[in-house]
Order: structure tokens, then C-alpha cells, then sequence
């Protein structure tokens, strides 16, 4: 782990990452960050950028009896993905998924008006999209969100992260035009390993963000 980067906080991680996509000739005129804990990334990679930031929502749907394990993600346009290996593996049928996504659905477009307070949502069409977290695991509310950009008018979508296991973030570099990850270490276990200050992130400080 000694050759790990240890990222201070997420600002720090969002400032490396910035960086990170300006070496790669990376620019945009959009970037997206995923709430709550990738607003303090996104902030930072869009000040670096000179790009405008917002937010695209995904809520996760959680298996019977096990909601923090997620069969899917459904986005804030209904845009879903399926863990088909969990779906099985926990029997769960297709009733409940399919209500667990109208639900979460619900929550996550509620949650994209909360955070925009009453903005509209930003025109997607012909730009280049920069999507934004703090890092993935499963990448499950990854996964749903950029199926909604995916289905978009988008030109280009990069998707930026500190962190991922290599077998996540070779999928999902299927789903968009290019990742930007700064570790991919083997031994991942959890995203909260490569920060020396994880803590939660608010609704509220997370929105201050947008207003920066």
C-alpha cells in the first residue's frame, strides 16, 4: 500500500485530478459530478477546466432484505443498469426490482431538482461531458448515470475518478469515449483507504459547491 497515493481529502483528489485531465489534453464544457462526496472533485476539476459544473443523479437499488447491496442503479431519467451476477445470486424478481427502480428513480430526479434548486438541467448537446465521483467500487451509480448520458447528445463523455479496482474500471471504460483514474492498485478494498480524511460529505455542503 506504501506506493499508493494517499489523497488528503477529496479537494486534493479533485485538484490532482485536474490536473490529471489537462496533461491528457482533456477539456470541457460540462463537468458533471456525482453527489454527494464527488461535488468537492467536481468543483476542483471544473475551476481547473474554466467549465461550469452541475450534477447527474443516480440512487442505488439494494437487494431484499440487503438494501446496501445493489442489484442496480437507476438514474434521475429512469436510465438503469443491472447487476445481473447480484440479481441472481440474492433471487431477487423482477416485481421488486422493477419497483425498487420506479422508486429510486423518483428519488434520484427529486434529489437533482434539490441540488439545482430549481435551475434547469444543463444542455448536453455537442459538448464534451466530464463525469465526476470521488471513486468506485462496484461503480454501480457510475454505471446508471453515464446510461443516461449515453443516451445523450453529448460529443464526448470522460469519466474521472481517484480510485477504482482495475476490473471495474476496464468496464467501465466500454461505457464512455475515456477514464481518467489515478489508481487502479490490485489490492483495492474500499474507496475510503486512499483518503486521509473521508468523512461525509452533507446535502448542504455539498451543494455550496455548485454555488462556487
Amino acid at each position: 500500500m506504501a506506493s499508493t497515493r494517499q489523497f488528503a481529502d477529496r479537494t486534493d483528489a479533485g485538484e490532482r485530478l485536474g490536473e490529471a485531465l489537462l496533461e491528457r489534453g482533456i477539456h470541457a464544457e460540462l463537468v458533471l459530478a456525482i453527489p454527494r462526496g464527488g461535488l468537492p472533485l467536481g468543483r476542483a476539476v471544473a475551476d481547473a477546466l474554466e467549465a461550469p459544473l452541475d450534477v447527474v443523479v443516480a440512487k442505488k437499488i439494494g437487494a431484499p432484505g440487503n438494501p446496501e447491496y445493489a442489484v442496480g442503479a437507476v438514474a434521475s431519467d429512469g436510465s438503469v443498469w443491472r447487476n445481473e451476477r447480484a440479481i441472481s445470486g440474492t433471487r431477487t424478481d423482477e416485481g421488486y426490482f422493477q419497483e425498487r427502480r420506479e422508486t429510486e428513480a423518483e428519488n434520484a430526479r427529486q434529489k437533482a431538482a434539490r441540488y439545482r434548486g430549481g435551475r434547469s438541467a444543463p444542455e448536453l448537446t455537442d459538448k464534451t461531458v466530464v463525469v465526476v465521483d470521488d471513486g468506485v467500487a462496484t461503480g454501480s451509480t457510475v454505471r446508471a448515470c453515464l446510461s443516461q448520458l449515453q443516451q445523450s447528445d453529448a460529443t464526448r463523455i470522460v469519466l474521472a475518478v481517484p480510485v477504482g479496482p482495475p476490473d471495474t474500471i476496464a468496464d467501465l471504460e466500454a461505457q464512455v469515449d475515456a477514464v481518467v483514474c489515478l489508481e487502479t492498485p490490485p489490492g483495492f478494498s474500499g474507496v475510503g483507504q486512499f483518503y486521509a480524511d473521508f468523512g461525509q460529505v452533507s446535502d448542504e455542503d455539498a451543494m455550496a459547491y455548485l454555488e462556487s
